[in-house]
């Protein structure tokens, strides 16, 4: 039989640290709050402080300063002998250095009181004029008032997940949001933040502690006959369908990360399609050589795009063919290997190698196909060199080969002329918008890699609970136990104070 206590096994580090603030255990001791006569250090001080928006010369910068001595910064550097401003109220004072009493901007100030700030804790902003000097100048002044040191790096950060006031997805978020390029990205990166994904996760752990909760207590107290009959089989019926929707959720065809890091799309095809013409059409600059010697492209050129709002890592590579080249084996074992690794693959042909019939020119593109694509599912055929091609045959391929059985999209282009790039850039749209989803309709999808590996335990655990569940309860508990802790890796909460609560609330045992 499992001890209650075993149900802590694994938890983060940093959520022992939540517990400890909860209990009120002061995590600092301040000794002064006032500049004049301070020590020249406070004992076990840990306010922090850091230039919070972008570096560069700007209009306005932010300086953040959060910890228990904020106030102390707030009276040395912007004058305030008596009492502080009002909480949230910016006010245009002069910004001083303590030491020389020297001006050194004048700007809004604001005060964030514990616990309404960002970190939880007394917080500053300095909202300054945004030239390297004067950035400079300030945080040098920051660095001098007893008890501040420089923030680490997400500092910040950590400290509002500490004290509640995000959870480990939201933080998730907030940083996919700074880091965010494209209008999708930006959209599911504030869905995320928002906290939804978060509850549907701290949802299916609330239910999980539930289960394990009467598992644990069907384990220590049924003999004395304490708890009700059919208590296991509505656990039975929670584990099976909390099994399921997790399974549903996993089955998203990735289209949360894919969004967050960029699709893989692959120029592939033969030497001399026009490959690389295709690239720098699509980048609209000059990314690689186009040049009418066969081979030209021998290794991965890569580009970033925004396409339609959604990101796009391009790569053109090497024509695919047999040759002695050492150098050029390389790069089409490279172009191959990215290939597979593709979310989507555009095959580009030369138009002009087709045959005119277009029940030929269907079977000779399948073939092309399957000699460049180990899976045809997810690849555009782009038929290049549209112009060098007589206009009724090119009007007729276009209209033959659309929806021919066996076929991907078809789209006959020039990027000589320019000709059908707009309704192809159309079809490439709309093909990365369906691998990436919409990320504001339908439930949360899942943005990381860690979320995934974690939710693939907790469904694994889960199994075990199933298994065991008619020879070994004890077994079967611990399957419920991991799937409690992996689901509480994502969100950063899980403790045995829970599951003991849920025990004592559900059943009054021993009252």
């Amino acid at each position: 039989m499992l001890p209650l206590r075993s149900v802590c096994g694994g938890i983060w580090r940093a959520a022992v640290h939540t517990v400890r603030m909860s209990r009120g255990a002061p995590p600092y001791r301040l000794l002064s709050s006032t500049c004049d006569g301070a020590p020249a250090a406070l004992a076990d001080a840990d306010t922090i402080f850091a230039l919070s928006s972008g570096h560069g010369r700007c209009g306005v910068a932010v300086v953040r300063v959060s910890g228990p001595a904020s106030a102390t910064a707030l009276r040395c550097m912007a004058g305030f002998t008596q009492r502080l401003p009002p909480p949230r109220t910016a006010l245009l004072r002069s910004i001083t250095d303590p030491r020389s009493t020297e001006v050194l901007d004048r700007g809004l100030v604001l005060w964030f009181p514990a616990p309404h700030s960002f970190s939880g804790e007394d917080s500053v902003e300095f909202h300054i004029h945004g030239g390297p000097a004067v950035i400079t100048a300030v945080l040098q002044a920051l660095g001098s008032v007893p008890g501040l040191r420089p923030a680490e790096a997400g500092e910040f950060t950590r400290r509002a997940f500490q004290a509640g006031k995000l959870g480990l997805t939201e933080v998730e978020g907030l940083g996919d949001l700074i880091h965010a390029e494209t209008e999708a990205q930006r959209r599911q990166a504030l869905r995320q933040m928002s906290g939804e994904l978060g509850r549907l996760y701290q949802d299916w752990s609330d239910r999980l502690k539930r289960c394990l909760a009467h598992v644990e207590a069907f384990i220590d107290f049924s003999e004395d006959e304490l708890i009700e009959d059919g208590v296991l089989n509505r656990v039975d019926v929670s584990v099976c369908d909390l099994q399921a929707e997790i399974e549903r959720h996993l089955k998203d065809e990735r289209r949360g990360e894919r969004l967050r890091s960029g699709v893989q799309v692959v120029i592939a095809g033969a030497t001399n399609a026009g490959k690389s013409s295709l690239l720098n059409k699509l980048c609209q600059r000059p990314a690689a050589i186009v040049s009418p010697i066969a081979g030209t492209t021998r290794d991965v050129v890569e580009t970033a795009l925004d396409l339609g709002g959604f990101p796009v890592l391009l790569s053109d590579t090497a024509g695919l063919r047999d040759s002695s080249d050492l150098v050029e084996r390389e790069g089409v074992r490279r172009a191959r290997e990215r290939v597979e690794q593709a979310d989507l693959t555009l095959v580009v042909v030369d138009s002009a190698h087709l045959p005119s019939e277009a029940d030929r020119a269907a079977a000779f593109l399948r073939e092309h196909l399957t000699s460049v694509l180990p899976d045809t599912d997810r690849c555009l055929l782009v038929l290049n060199k549209a112009d060098l091609l007589p206009e009724k045959q090119r009007q007729k391929l276009d209209r033959e080969l659309r929806g021919v059985s066996g076929l991907p999209a078809v789209c006959l282009i020039s990027c000589q002329t320019n000709e059908g790039l707009k309704d192809f850039l159309t079809v490439l749209h709309s093909s990365v918008k369906t691998l990436c989803g919409d990320p504001l309709f339908g439930a949360p999808t899942l943005t990381q890699a860690r979320h995934r590996a974690h939710l693939q335990r907790c469904a694994a655990a889960l199994a075990q609970y199933q298994r065991y569940r008619d020879t070994d309860l004890a077994l079967a508990a611990e399957g419920v136990r991991l799937a409690v802790t992996s689901l509480g890796r994502i969100t950063g909460r899980v403790g045995a104070e829970e599951i003991l609560d849920i025990i004592f609330k559900d059943f009054c045992v021993g009252k």
